[in-house]
């Protein structure tokens, strides 16, 4: 009896386990917008920043990611168990926020330019100039990359709540536990290896052996590409799901989306529905931007 017992016990807890996998896996999809933003923004982050201390820095971030998250779920939980009908309001906070951000993003490439090679002129300056306090501006990098995990890290919680309020309170504690974990894993981890990926490039290129130089030179050219990718991936991604989270709250846009897919059917069928997704998220960023960013002039210029 003990040892069916036991079986029962296990195989119940791989039942579970089976769960968290397969939602843990749907939530993890639906934040992949988020994740490719989280990642060229924390790599972003550290530049400037001496080689030596990158691992240094990216783990002092990881860490206050880790705290953040330690917050955002009870946090998450809470509303889930006391205000349910909140999560979905959320959900669609979160889904503007990745719009709207998205196009910002967009509209800073644009706009901004002459003032983003000016900042980037004046850090190089600052890292030549040997009075200049390199703790304390590694310290502003590390805060201002914890400030901005905590935003991107609310957005996956959100994102990740949505896809689990009809499970119980435990299923949902252990979704978001796993999700959180190993996205901070994954992440960081990945940061750590882009961080780095230059100085692997330059030690391949200094080793003997043609091959194993033509790596080095190769990674060495690739590293920088590999950043501006990311970033257009993860921007793109921030359309794609933020859309699809506006659309799934809004039903008659939704069905007139997949109506419309329809009509075609076949792989053009099947695309259309995400595309509408991602051309509904552009269009939401751009009026939000165009209401909110004056909002924020005016709010800046009043505490000035």
């Amino acid at each position: 009896m003990a040892a069916s017992s036991l079986l029962v016990l296990i195989d119940d807890i791989a039942t579970v386990l089976d769960d968290v996998a397969l939602m843990t896996k749907t939530a993890t999809k639906k934040t992949a917008g988020v994740l490719g933003d989280d990642l060229a923004l924390n790599a972003q982050q550290v530049t400037g920043v001496k080689p030596a201390r990158e691992l240094p820095v990216v783990w002092a971030v990881a860490k206050g990611s880790m705290k953040n998250k330690a917050i955002l779920v009870p946090a998450a939980l809470a509303i889930s168990f006391f205000v349910p009908w909140l999560v979905t309001p959320l959900l669609m906070l979160g889904g503007a926020f990745l719009c709207f951000e998205g196009f910002e993003k967009i509209a800073h490439k644009f706009l901004h330019r002459e003032e983003d090679a000016a900042h980037k002129k004046d850090l190089h300056e600052a890292l030549k100039n040997p009075e200049v306090d390199m703790r304390a501006l590694e310290q502003d990098k590390i805060k201002g990359a914890i400030r901005t995990d905590f935003i991107l890290s609310a957005e996956i919680i959100a994102i990740t709540l949505g896809t689990v309020t009809d499970q119980t309170i435990g299923m949902q504690f252990a979704v978001l536990t796993v999700v959180a974990i190993m996205i901070t894993v994954g992440v960081y981890g990945l940061v750590a290896g882009i961080v780095k990926l230059d100085d692997g490039g330059l030690y391949l290129s200094q080793k003997e052996g043609a091959f194993t130089q033509a790596i080095g030179r190769g990674i060495l050219w690739l590293a920088p590409y590999m950043m501006k990718t990311l970033s257009i991936l993860g921007t793109i991604a921030m359309f794609l799901v933020g859309g699809g989270i506006l659309t799934h709250g809004l039903p008659p846009v939704y069905d007139a989306i997949h109506h419309f897919a329809e009509g075609f059917g076949g792989l053009l069928g099947a695309i259309l529905p995400t595309l509408g997704d991602g051309l509904f998220g552009l269009i939401a960023g751009a009026i939000l931007v165009a209401v909110i960013t004056p909002l924020q002039k005016l709010w800046a210029a009043r505490s000035a």
